[in-house]
């Protein structure tokens, strides 16, 4: 992966805390963000948008399985992986009526909670469930399509939804015309920067109030930008 991906390590345990932030520094695509207890966990999802959750199963004042539950309840659809202690006992995991998508047991190799991370935002970024928010709009990629406020629909071509999602995954930072050329149709010597301004012009024409002024899909010097906080 290349895009930056925000996830949540919900764990008390600071010793295995520190060593994932140790593993995931090694891997520039994640941004990590700790916290030790249920409450906390329940306060940041409701301020920042998470891409996945690690949720440790035994946390200081909640059960993380009630935790996951109530994730569910307050509509977080990213996946969530448990972190489970061995004494917790896989078939306790799968009693959480598919609350949870996947967990790992204590102690754990990192290359196989890389693999399953991986393997279950590739899954997410493609299913229906998916919907990313900026601006006045909610995005679902798989379906190329943004919604208004008001509930009108937007119908966007490939390319179009492609790049909404690479800008909204950067994180609101600048990306380059050439990594946008470069992820967005790969190696081909046919396609230029004229290529790419003409679909950013399109793209600004559907969602922009008014496309000579920007305020969502901006310019700035060596790219563009897509501003994700609401308005």
């Amino acid at each position: 992966m290349s895009i930056e991906c925000r996830i949540l390590v919900v764990e008390d345990d600071e010793l295995l805390s520190d060593a994932l932030c140790e593993q995931f520094a090694l891997h520039k695509e994640f941004e990590i963000t700790l916290a030790q207890t249920a409450a906390a966990a329940l306060e940041l999802v409701l301020r920042a948008k998470f891409d996945l959750i690690l949720l440790s199963v035994s946390l200081p004042d909640q059960d993380g399985r009630e935790t996951c539950k109530i994730l569910r309840r307050q509509k977080v659809l990213a996946p969530i992986i448990m972190l489970a202690d061995a004494a917790s006992g896989a078939d306790a995991i799968l009693e959480l009526d598919a609350s949870a998508n996947d967990y790992v047991t204590k102690p754990f190799r990192f290359g196989v909670l890389l693999a399953r991370i991986r393997a279950h935002l590739r899954q997410f970024e493609t299913s229906d469930a998916a919907i990313l928010k900026f601006g006045p709009y909610e995005f679902q990629p798989s379906a190329k399509q943004l919604t208004t406020q008001t509930g009108d629909k937007i119908r966007l071509t490939e390319k179009e939804a492609t790049i909404l999602k690479f800008l909204y995954r950067a994180s609101a930072g600048t990306v380059s015309r050439d990594t946008l050329l470069h992820e967005i149709w790969g190696y081909n010597a046919l396609i230029t920067t004229h290529t790419l301004e003409t679909h950013i012009y399109r793209l600004r024409q559907k969602i922009e109030a008014d496309p000579s002024n920007a305020k969502l899909l901006v310019t700035e010097e060596g790219g563009y930008r897509l501003v994700t906080a609401g308005p």
